[in-house]
C-alpha cells in the first residue's frame, strides 16, 4: 500500500485523464509507475543505442574509431604527396 499526496492541479488533471480513459486514478498511477520503471530500468546509454552504427556509414572502413590516427596519417600523407608532386 502506498499513500501519495498530489498538488491540487495535478490531482485535477489525473481525475480528468482517468475519466477520459475510463479508468480509475489508481489504474492510471499504476500504469504510469510501470511505464516509468520499464523505460528507466532497462535504458541503454546513447553509446549503447548507437553501437551498431558507429564507424559504418560514409566509409568502407568499419573501424574508424579504433584506427582513426592511422587513417588520418595516411590521408595527410596522400595530401602531402600531391603537394610535393606539383
Amino acid at each position: 500500500m502506498i499513500s501519495l499526496r498530489l498538488p491540487p492541479e495535478l490531482e485535477r488533471k489525473l481525475d480528468s485523464f482517468a475519466k477520459s480513459e475510463g479508468k480509475s486514478r489508481t489504474e492510471i498511477v499504476k500504469d504510469s509507475i510501470l511505464e516509468y520503471i520499464k523505460n528507466r530500468g532497462n535504458s541503454k546509454t546513447p553509446f549503447e543505442l548507437g553501437l551498431d552504427l558507429f564507424g559504418k556509414h560514409y566509409s568502407e572502413n568499419s573501424d574508424l574509431a579504433q584506427n582513426r590516427k592511422a587513417y588520418l596519417q595516411k590521408a595527410i600523407g596522400k595530401k602531402n604527396e600531391k603537394r610535393s608532386s606539383h
